[in-house]
C-alpha cells in the first residue's frame, strides 16, 4: 500500500486560486475509476506507475523487483504476461504485492482471461486487437466478474494498418481515432472502468494526441512518452512531455518509460510531480550547481545527502547552497537549509531562520539527523490531527 503522506496532493492542485496564481494548475475533470484499491481520475492524486522487466514466470525475481518499486513509491505496477507460464505466476505475484498489479496483454485474449482470474487489478489490452466480438465479450465479462479495470494503450509504433493508410503516418488524429475506436467497443459492452493512453516516442506527437483526446473523452488519462530512452535523455523527454501536460491539468496517472531499472522510473515520476507541486513525497532538494565561491563541495554533498535521505517519505524541503549569494534567500523558503561559509564553517537554517553553525567534517551526518528529526516531527503532527478532530 502507498503511504498516506505520499498520496497527498498539493492543495493548490485541488483547491481554487492561491495567493501565487502563477503556480495554480486547473485540472481537467474526469471520471474516477478504481485500479484495485487505488483511485485514478476525478479528484484522486495523480499516481505513479512503472513496469517490471523480469521474466514474469520467475515469480520470486518479479516480486523482489516489485518490492523495490514499492519502496521507491510506486502506486501501481504493470507486469507483462506474454504466455501461460506468466499468468500462472501472476497469482503468486498479486498476492505478494502491496500495490495493484496491471497485467500487460497483447493480442492473446486467453492471457487476459487468465490474468483477470489470477487477481490482476487492471488489464492493459486493446479490445480491437483481440479478434472476434465473442472474444471481446469474454474479456469484458472476465473483467467485470473480477473487478478489473482496463487500460487502453494506443502507441504510435503499433497503429492499426487502416489508420496508417488513412493518415499516411502516425499523427495526433490517428492516435485519437484509434483510442476512440477501442473505447467504443468497451462502451458497447457497457464497460466504463477504463483509462486510456495515446503514447509516442516523439514528444510533440504524444503531447498533441493527449491534448486532443482530453477534449474528446471524460475518462482518466494515463500519460507517458514511450521508449523515451536512457536515464538522462529519457528523463528529459518525459519531463518535457508529461510535465507540459500535467501543467495544463491533463493526466491522472503517469509512467516514465526509461531504459533503466523500474525503480528509477518511479523516482523520476515523483520528481516530475514534485516539481509541479502536484504530489509531494520525500525530501525536495534545492541545490546550486556550485562555483568557485562554494564553501564546501556542493556536488558531492548533495550526492551523499540524496543517497542517505532516500528512505524519507515525509514531504519536506532542504536547501544546499555553497555560498551566501543565494543561500540565505533559498534557506528562508525551505524546512532546513545549509549555506557555505568560510574556514569550513557553515550556517544551518531551521524553518527559514538562522540557527547554528556546523563544520565540514560533521555536516552531512548533522543534516541527515536534522532531516530525520523534522520528518518525525511532521509525522507526529499529522498523526495527532485525527485525535484533535475528535
Amino acid at each position: 500500500m502507498p503511504d498516506r503522506l505520499s498520496l497527498m496532493a498539493a492543495p493548490a492542485y485541488i483547491a481554487g486560486m492561491s495567493i501565487r496564481p502563477w503556480r495554480d494548475i486547473v485540472r481537467r475533470p474526469s471520471r474516477q475509476i478504481m485500479v484495485g484499491n487505488v483511485p485514478v481520475g476525478g479528484d484522486a492524486p495523480v499516481t505513479v506507475q512503472t513496469m517490471t522487466n523480469t521474466v514474469t514466470a520467475d515469480a520470486r525475481a518479479t516480486i523482489d523487483q516489485i518490492r523495490r518499486c514499492e519502496e521507491a513509491g510506486a502506486d501501481i505496477v504493470r507486469v507483462s504476461c506474454p504466455d501461460s507460464e506468466s499468468t500462472v505466476a501472476l497469482k503468486q505475484i498479486v498476492r505478494a504485492a502491496r500495490v495493484p498489479i496491471v497485467a500487460d496483454i497483447h493480442f492473446h485474449y486467453k492471457r487476459a482471461l487468465e490474468a483477470a482470474d489470477a487477481g490482476a487489478a487492471c488489464l492493459r489490452i486493446n479490445p480491437g486487437n483481440i479478434g472476434s466480438a465473442e472474444r471481446v465479450r469474454e474479456v469484458v465479462n472476465a473483467a467485470k466478474a473480477n473487478g478489473c479495470a482496463i487500460r487502453i494503450g494506443v502507441n504510435a509504433g503499433s497503429l492499426e494498418r487502416d489508420l496508417l493508410e488513412k493518415y499516411g503516418e502516425p499523427c495526433p488524429e490517428a492516435l485519437v481515432e484509434s483510442a476512440l475506436d477501442h473505447i467504443r467497443i468497451l462502451e458497447d459492452h457497457d464497460f466504463r472502468e477504463y483509462k486510456v493512453a495515446v503514447k509516442a516516442s516523439d514528444v510533440f506527437l504524444a503531447v498533441a494526441a493527449y491534448q486532443q483526446l482530453a477534449d474528446a473523452v471524460d475518462c482518466p488519462l494515463h500519460l507517458g512518452v514511450t521508449e523515451a530512452g536512457g536515464l538522462i535523455g529519457g528523463t528529459v523527454k518525459s519531463a518535457i512531455g508529461i510535465g507540459s501536460l500535467l501543467w495544463a491539468g491533463i493526466g491522472d496517472t503517469i509512467r516514465v518509460s526509461l531504459s533503466a531499472e523500474p525503480e528509477e522510473e518511479v523516482r523520476v515520476g515523483f520528481e516530475i510531480l514534485k516539481s509541479l507541486g502536484i504530489r509531494n513525497r520525500g525530501v525536495r532538494v534545492v541545490s546550486c550547481p556550485s562555483c568557485a565561491r562554494q564553501g564546501f563541495d556542493v556536488i558531492r554533498t548533495v550526492e551523499k545527502l540524496e543517497e542517505r535521505l532516500a528512505h524519507i517519505r515525509t514531504p519536506m524541503s532542504l536547501s544546499v547552497l555553497g555560498c551566501v549569494v543565494n543561500g540565505p534567500g533559498e534557506a528562508r523558503e525551505t524546512d532546513i537549509g545549509i549555506t557555505g561559509g568560510g574556514n569550513g564553517k557553515h550556517m544551518v537554517y531551521l524553518s527559514g531562520v538562522t540557527d547554528h553553525h556546523v563544520r565540514d567534517e560533521d555536516m552531512v551526518d548533522h543534516i541527515v539527523r536534522l532531516v530525520e528529526a523534522k520528518a518525525a516531527e511532521i509525522e507526529a503532527a499529522e498523526a495527532a490531527l485525527p485525535d484533535a478532530a475528535e
